[in-house]
């Protein structure tokens, strides 16, 4: 496969965490034009978000059966024609005061359609990617894919800076909270175009030839490959709770607990991004060399030793301190999806992958990453432990340690070709 097609498909995840960050950092200019002002609407606007991550399993099924079926590139275009059409219509949805309570209605549609659209999106890039590249180098080519989601969420944090810098609250919820979605619509549009000059996938093209393409891949990947999905949603539940636990939810968290100002934890969320842009493509590569089982055991036990001590630090040291507590979770969930990425497409032949893919790892996506966030707010509220979201990371990461460690080894670095 081309270089061109794997550098399209790796950077097309950008649009995708541009969409996912744009909505969290607009989640209260968003409450107000589309809910109404006060604390309720900011709820309605985070409920939104997680019902439309609910979606991206179903979204996985249906194009990662598009994709066994008919093609990893078809399936590709069809995922982000949608994602190009739903920025598109949120920039030009009518406000609250233009059309009353229906405007929230149609937000909340449109946030599903999204989370419906990117379900197969990430999956689909990741297996095209590790079926483009050559054996002895598919960690690295598949963790820019990783590296590139950071991207997008670093575009949609300054974008959105600078457009709240630049306008007055009046303006901001009359109009200006358009420009990011038009932004993205334009930018989602530009991978679109670009999409189309892609190669399909070596692997469906084997499997056309063969005569192997199955009729039924989410059948064929259940009746056939149930210890894949099983070693693909431990994977993924590891790479998603250290994601979302250990970087997402961190502002929230810091600023929950008093322990920082917004502002500050803003720019610790900057900074803890960057590390992962850092550490991803190294972490990829070194799979590559020694494996992915041990790096991912690695991961692991690393898991369930350091983040409860760093959130128990985060809310009782300097700025410094906190800000190193957070960039060493970001490192640990930028390794874990670095490699986590291509050892998942790895547990699949190519027969029915994107479809294993789906009901495993995607599955464990929403679970661990579109719930744990909630789930270690409401305990912390509770309880009032600071290290409680670290210890949620490591429960998860002491009980896939078994699977991981059990798995065979899928890298082939003696695969020079």
């Amino acid at each position: 496969m081309s270089r061109a097609s794997q550098g399209i498909a790796a950077l097309s995840t950008i649009v995708e965490w541009y969409d996912f960050t744009l909505y969290l950092y607009l989640a209260a200019v968003l409450s107000r034009v589309f809910f109404g002002a006060g604390q309720s609407g900011v709820l309605v606007t985070l409920g939104g978000f997680a019902v439309a991550y609910l979606m991206r399993p179903i979204g996985a099924i249906v194009f990662g059966h598009v994709g066994d079926r008919f093609g990893r590139r078809r399936s590709m275009l069809a995922s982000m024609l949608l994602m190009t059409v739903a920025m598109l219509v949120t920039a030009l949805l009518p406000t609250r005061d233009q059309a009353g309570d229906i405007a929230g209605g149609l937000l909340l549609l449109i946030r599903c359609l999204m989370g419906f659209s990117v379900g197969g999106e990430y999956t689909g890039v990741v297996a095209y990617l590790m079926e483009g590249a050559r054996p002895h180098r598919r960690g690295l080519v598949t963790s820019i894919a990783s590296a590139a989601s950071e991207v997008g969420a670093l575009l949609a944090a300054g974008i959105s800076a600078l457009t709240v810098s630049l306008l007055s609250d009046a303006d901001l919820v009359a109009w200006g909270w358009r420009i990011p979605f038009l932004f993205g619509a334009v930018l989602a549009g530009a991978l679109l175009a670009a999409r189309f000059a892609m190669e399909e996938s070596p692997e469906f093209e084997r499997q056309s030839r063969a005569g192997t393409v199955p009729v039924q891949p989410l059948r064929h990947a259940l009746v056939h490959h149930r210890a894949g999905i099983v070693r693909g949603f431990a994977i993924s539940a590891l790479g998603s709770i250290t994601y979302y636990v250990g970087i997402t939810y961190v502002p929230v968290f810091l600023t929950s607990t008093g322990a920082l100002q917004e502002a500050q934890t803003l720019q610790l969320a900057t900074i803890a991004a960057a590390a992962v842009i850092v550490v991803t493509p190294p972490i990829g590569a070194l799979s590559d060399r020694i494996g992915r089982k041990p790096v991912l055991i690695a991961c692991a036990l690393a898991a369930a030793v350091l983040p409860a001590s760093l959130f128990g630090l985060m809310t009782h040291a300097s700025l410094a301190l906190a800000t190193t507590a957070a960039v060493v979770l970001a490192a640990l969930a930028g390794a874990v999806s670095a490699v986590g990425a291509v050892a998942t497409a790895e547990q699949f032949p190519g027969e029915g992958r994107l479809s294993g893919l789906a009901f495993g790892a995607t599955t464990a996506t929403a679970i661990f990453g579109g719930l744990a966030p909630w789930v270690a707010q409401t305990l912390l509220g509770r309880t009032g432990w600071a290290p409680l979201p670290g210890a949620m990371i490591a429960v998860v990461a002491l009980c896939i340690l078994p699977v991981l460690l059990t798995m065979p080894e899928t890298a082939r670095p003696d695969k020079q070709d």
